[in-house]
């Protein structure tokens, strides 16, 4: 009594368990492993399973006939493969056959052993019948033991061999084998395929594995000494019926719950190393942005420097030829030359002046641009070129066909096609790189570029734009200094005139600075925020991942201390 008492309070602990297990496998979001847990749980109220599996015409449903002692077929046997539906025998008061699907019925009979125990009659392992092997599958994780059946004559299939190691491997089910038709062959013979089987059993990870070798047809025929039944029936009663089914089955359980947990644990580990690559693929999209963009500015940084060397150059130039022209000789050769010509004067050298320095300036600085422009059109062509091969290179770690995280595979993949797609898009659109938004001075500019990829016409709208900022800089500076010469007569104040030019010059170099540093800066700042943008929904995957794994791990944790603990209680 306290031992069934104590069976009963592990009995509801390990109910507890897999209904949280289910609720696991519900929250990970496949449903086939909760179906699979839901199976377990409903038959954990059942008496003991076995599982009947073997390839066709290995004498499965013989062996149930003789195992329950019926005198009739209470799974039919005949020459041709007679088993298309998996048949659950049960007990039963009266006699009855209820069909559950197609694929699927059950047999209930007042079979006294059918009190302790459960039997399913499979299919064959190699049989082609729709469904068979994907509802037998179903049937094993909530199975106590499984009876592979072989035909005596020849064990080795490799169809049956192959579903052993889904058992064995994936389920870890305490297995026995039958080599059953051993009337058919010599003690000699059949000794022989015991040893083999032995072996090869033992090459598959078994430990000291249990052959029984059994002839329905001498059962029949009440031949018990040469039937070999008894020894199946002593097994039974040993581990079954004789008061150990109740904890066995428990312990069946907490091997079927650990096994969903192993997979659980495999899974969360492939998914979290997807993450973590993911989340490398995500840091380095972000390092190489970065590097692109010191990349960008440091061209820009050669850019201005060379313009304002060109400038500073020039306008020295023409300071010093300013400040010679304004000496006394010259201004008073200049006011004579006046009198008697009307060319040569003053106002007519400083206009000239004047045009001399737009002229110099315009072309030196169109020049640099136009070289300058090319280097810089090409970090920026670059960096999005760098991010379209990233983007194309990214590795998979978790596959499509993940048991269990097969549509967190599909949502992720899907977030990565729909990033390449949006990326190539966003590569082949001038809009990317010219429109209003990045120069909003210059807005007239994006409709008149040539057609062509968005990377391509870089060089075009940087030159462009760039050409419109020097000319209304150097616009400036002119308009100052030629302000300044208006007023300028014969003699009047050196000084101040070159102390003027110098300030006027000073003025527009500081504004050229900052307005090429400005709007080129700015633009590589823009483009680059515009690649990061391509990557909100792969950084909304990331992060709703780092949340569902910690999850999931703590949930996995709690189940493992619990599944432990509950084991360490059961005694055999």
């Amino acid at each position: 009594m306290i031992l069934n008492q104590r069976t009963q309070a592990l009995r509801a602990q390990v109910e507890d368990l897999v209904k949280d297990l289910q609720n696991l496998s519900q929250e990970i979001g496949h449903k086939d492993l909760a179906a699979a847990v839901g199976e377990l749980r409903n038959r954990m109220t059942e008496p003991f399973m076995f599982v009947i599996v073997g390839e066709v015409k290995a004498g499965k449903s013989s062996f149930v006939n003789a195992l329950l002692s019926a005198d009739r077929e209470i799974c039919p046997v005949a020459p041709q493969p007679m088993t298309d539906t998996i048949q659950q025998i049960l007990y039963g008061e009266k006699e009855e056959i209820i069909v559950v699907n197609p694929y699927l019925k059950k047999v209930l009979l007042p079979v006294e052993i059918l009190r302790d125990i459960a039997i399913v009659d499979t299919p064959g392992t190699n049989s082609i019948v729709e469904r068979h092997q994907e509802i037998t599958e179903n049937f094993i994780p909530a199975s106590d033991l499984v009876i592979f059946v072989f035909e005596a004559k020849n064990p080795y299939r490799q169809s049956a061999w192959d579903f052993f190691d889904f058992i064995h491997r994936d389920w870890h089910k305490k297995i026995i084998f039958v080599l059953q038709q051993k009337d058919l062959m010599t003690p000699e013979d059949l000794a022989v395929n015991e040893r083999g089987l032995y072996d090869y059993a033992l090459k598959k990870g078994m430990t000291d594995p249990a052959i029984f070798t059994t002839s329905a047809k001498a059962e029949m025929e009440h031949r018990y000494d040469a039937s070999g039944f008894s020894a199946v029936r002593d097994y039974i009663r040993t581990h079954v019926t004789g008061g150990r089914g109740a904890a066995l089955k428990l312990k069946n359980n907490l091997t079927t719950s650990r096994s969903i947990l192993d997979r659980i644990r495999q899974d969360l580990d492939t998914r979290a190393e997807q993450y973590r690559a993911d989340t490398a693929f995500r840091e380095d999209i972000r390092l190489t942005l970065d590097n692109q963009e010191r990349k960008s500015n440091h061209q820009v940084g050669l850019l201005i420097e060379n313009l304002l060397n060109g400038y500073d150059r020039i306008t020295r130039g023409i300071g010093e030829e300013l400040s010679g022209g304004l000496s006394f000789p010259s201004m008073l050769v200049r006011s004579i030359k006046g009198i008697f010509r009307k060319q040569a004067s003053i106002k007519d050298w400083l206009d000239e002046l004047t045009k001399k320095l737009e002229l110099q300036l315009n072309g030196e600085l169109r020049i640099k641009l136009n070289e300058g422009v090319v280097d810089l059109a090409d970090t920026v062509q670059q960096m999005a070129k760098m991010i379209d091969l990233k983007i194309r290179a990214g590795g998979t770690v978790v596959k499509s066909d993940s048991y269990i995280f097969e549509d967190i595979a599909e949502k992720r993949a899907a977030v990565l096609k729909e990033l390449q797609e949006a990326f190539s898009r966003f590569m082949s659109r001038s809009e990317s790189f010219s429109d209003e938004r990045l120069f909003p001075e210059n807005a007239s500019v994006s409709p008149n570029i040539a057609a062509g990829s968005g990377a391509a016409i870089v060089g075009v709208i940087l030159a462009t734009v760039t050409k419109l900022t020097v000319f209304d800089v150097t616009g400036g500076i002119l308009t100052g200094v030629g302000l300044l010469f208006a007023g300028v007569t014969a003699g009047l104040q050196r000084n101040k005139i070159i102390n003027g030019y110098d300030e006027e010059i000073a003025k527009g170099r500081a504004r050229m600075q900052e307005e090429l540093d400005t709007k080129l800066r700015g633009y590589v700042r823009t483009i680059k925020s515009r690649i990061g943008d391509n990557f909100g929904e792969l950084d909304a995957l990331l992060a709703n991942e780092e949340t569902q794994i910690a999850r999931f791990n703590g949930h996995y944790a709690a189940l493992s201390g619990r599944l432990e603990e509950i084991d360490g209680g059961l005694e055999f």
